[in-house]
């Protein structure tokens, strides 16, 4: 019997593939609550504390409505709403909001800082995003696999761009534990960190996962089942580092000469949000600076029958409400 009560959520490596399936479970349990309108509010009296050193739409959303669905109330806590790390250090808040919180939500930059937050507060602490990691958006990703083709183990995913920080990061962790095969295709100096690489090998072999670190795209989204991509530059970069990345990674954009190597039935997968067009101001800045109609991903791909991005950030919702649940006591 798998407990989880008192843990925090900080990344996958601290959790068994067990208990990744563990959660994975409770959330389709609670979708399907959620979609017949059965209450589930067992978690009434309770309060967690949301803090957002980045902001974000699906993060905030997903926590709220989650903890909201179960009976708990939120304080959320904007990059100005928080002395985090200015006028008290992290040490400090975290043991001010560990005597007057259930649980504490942190979104923002090293994964050092939730990781003291976790220690400091005692009450289960939950990784939202740090540079690092994004576990959250793994399982939600994880779900939406096992929903469209009813299995984990065995499922060919590539992620296409910069694997250095957390996405790519967090889905070799995701699939070498639970069994899906992953490609990161990019240049060599976008490879996920090789010490993290070495741990991954060592999940796949207990999986019968297989990794691969591929710079020819053709070659790397041949028979693949999942093609997942991320932004190439971070909010707030400067022009030099749009122009060194859009140099570098336009080769691995997704496109639809990329999905016909792909496997049929081959689905497109994007944490969001996404540049496929110019209907955003950065978007549009950006794509005319630069001469482009997309970035990472093209609209025809992004808004394609293939495309389930959207299930995806729906599945942030009820894989953060598993998580909660499972962890609060």
């Amino acid at each position: 019997m798998v407990n989880l009560k008192g843990r925090s959520f900080l990344k996958l490596i601290d959790y068994t593939p067990e208990e990744i399936i563990y959660l994975l479970d409770l959330a389709e349990k609670y979708k399907q609550d959620k979609k017949n309108k059965v209450p589930h509010d067992d978690f009434r009296g309770r309060n967690i504390a949301l803090i957002f050193e980045k902001t974000s739409t699906r993060t905030r959303c997903s926590f709220e409505v989650a903890a909201h669905d179960l009976g708990i109330s939120t304080t959320y806590l904007d990059p100005v709403s928080s002395q985090l790390g200015k006028k008290e250090s992290i040490e400090d808040t975290a043991r001010v909001l560990g005597r007057m919180y259930d649980g504490i939500e942190y979104r923002g930059f090293g994964q050092a800082i939730v990781e003291e937050l976790a220690q400091k507060s005692g009450v289960p602490t939950w990784n939202g995003l740090t540079d690092e990691f994004h576990p959250t958006q793994i399982l939600a990703d994880m779900l939406t696999i096992r929903e469209k083709f009813g299995k984990l183990k065995g499922i060919n995913l590539v992620y296409m761009g910069d694997a250095r920080y957390n996405m790519g990061n967090s889905l070799m962790v995701g699939c070498s534990k639970l069994g899906l095969n992953f490609t990161a295709c990019a240049p060599e100096n976008y490879f996920p960190d090789k010490k993290l690489i070495e741990q991954c090998r060592k999940y796949a072999e207990d999986s019968g996962s297989k990794l691969q670190f591929i710079t020819d795209p053709e070659i790397a989204c041949k028979n693949a089942d999942v093609i997942y991509t991320d932004v190439w530059v971070s909010m707030g970069e400067p022009d030099e580092v749009w122009q060194k990345r859009i140099e570098e990674l336009a080769p691995y954009q997704v496109n639809a000469e990329i999905m016909k190597h792909a496997a049929p039935g081959a689905i497109f997968m994007h944490c969001l949000p996404a540049f496929h067009d110019r209907l955003t101001a950065v978007g549009k800045e950006k794509c005319e600076k630069f001469n482009r109609d997309a970035m990472e991903v093209t609209d025809e791909v992004f808004e394609s029958p293939a495309s389930v991005v959207f299930d995806e950030a729906e599945n942030r919702m009820h894989t953060i409400k598993a998580v909660i649940a499972a962890t609060i006591l």
